[in-house]
């Protein structure tokens, strides 16, 4: 089963060599006791799952499992061979509590993982094609790395992911954040919370995350926020805010162990008030990726607020085939889906604060 006690599985890493725990104890990623949320589900009246959303969960991962190739990736549609599509399909079958060649789901799971580690290359960059910003891909894979590492300390891992840690550090620009490929050269919001994710991830398995870089990506994030509405534009040239943007720019702050002070309210604000919280619109499964992840960790009424909205409305959607669809794919909105339904699940070491 999945280890929970992250406190006890942080100690018991303590014992890789110091090359790969240095630093341990910097502070970025340490939880607050006093700031810990009240999760939705201690709010009196609030069930987070219903028999309808577990049901539209097991259509969806069989659905997923179905769509599996035999070289363990996803059919990504119109983005091809694409490592970081794949990953998220692998990240909802782990939130169902499957492990590599363990659980129900457990043989796609080792096929998926092989099928990323396969593309791992020498350099760092984990990409099957480089040809469409493969930072985007590198930053879910990443992160489907750390969650499995820190899940099952499988040897396989432990070199990819340290090589991939090591180019996201090699790639940050001198404003702090990442974009599509694996130079510093600019940045924008959306590749740079990818990037901020996959190194909580690995920094929460005990591999060495640099203090200095996650302070340089919280100040690029700060960059990024409109202080007129508390909003975020996708780069730090001026732009309009946007709730996809914003969902990401609230949870790279949350990542990055920056729980509350005025740009997080602020950000918060803006969500609670958005327009498109429950609306259809080109990035819908993006920003709701992210925005449950925010409700998710502020917690408390936010999370009792959203969810259930978000739920009933992935529910309502689901297509009979057990899919759901974007122009991005049914892949990519389906494993996107899956993770937002599968969050009251507790079982991925990423969403624990």
């Amino acid at each position: 089963m999945p280890r929970n006690n992250h406190a006890l599985l942080f100690l018991r890493k303590c014992a890789f060599p110091a090359c790969l725990i240095a630093a341990a104890c910097l502070p970025w990623f340490a939880p607050s006791a006093a700031a810990e949320p009240q999760r939705g589900a201690e709010i009196a009246g609030f069930e987070e799952t219903t028999d309808a959303s577990r049901q539209a969960v097991e259509r969806g991962l069989q659905y997923l499992a179905d769509l599996q190739r035999a070289d363990g990736s996803f059919d990504a549609g119109p983005y091809g061979q694409n490592v970081g599509i794949s990953s998220l399909a692998v990240m909802a079958f782990l939130a169902d509590g499957n492990l590599p060649g363990r659980g129900r789901y457990g043989d796609n799971v080792k096929r998926g993982l092989d099928y990323v580690l396969t593309n791992a290359t020498e350099s760092g960059l984990i990409a099957a094609d480089v040809s469409r910003g493969p930072m985007y891909g590198h930053g879910f894979a990443t992160l489907l790395l750390g969650e499995v590492y820190g899940m099952t300390d499988d040897d396989r891992v432990r070199e990819p992911l340290l090589k991939a840690v090591r180019l996201i550090l090699k790639s940050q620009n001198h404003e702090g954040g990442w974009r599509y490929q694996p130079v510093p050269f600019d940045a924008d919001i959306s590749v740079t919370i990818c990037q901020v994710m996959a190194l909580r991830s690995a920094r929460n398995a005990g591999v060495a995350v640099p203090a200095e870089t996650i302070d340089a990506a919280t100040q690029y994030v700060k960059v990024c926020q409109n202080p007129s509405d508390g909003g975020f534009r996708y780069r730090s040239n001026p732009g309009r805010s946007g709730f996809e943007r914003t969902a990401a720019g609230v949870a790279a702050y949350f990542y990055a162990g920056l729980y509350e002070g005025p740009e997080v309210d602020s950000g918060m604000t803006y969500l609670r008030n958005a327009t498109q919280t429950i609306a259809n619109s080109g990035y819908f499964y993006y920003g709701h990726y992210y925005g449950s992840q925010a409700m998710f960790l502020a917690g408390g009424e936010d999370w009792a607020r959203y969810f259930p909205a978000i739920r009933d409305h992935l529910v309502q959607t689901q297509q009979t085939n057990g899919s759901w669809n974007s122009g991005h794919g049914r892949a990519y909105a389906t494993a996107m889906s899956l993770i937002i339904l599968q969050m009251p699940n507790r079982l991925l070491p990423i969403y624990q604060r």
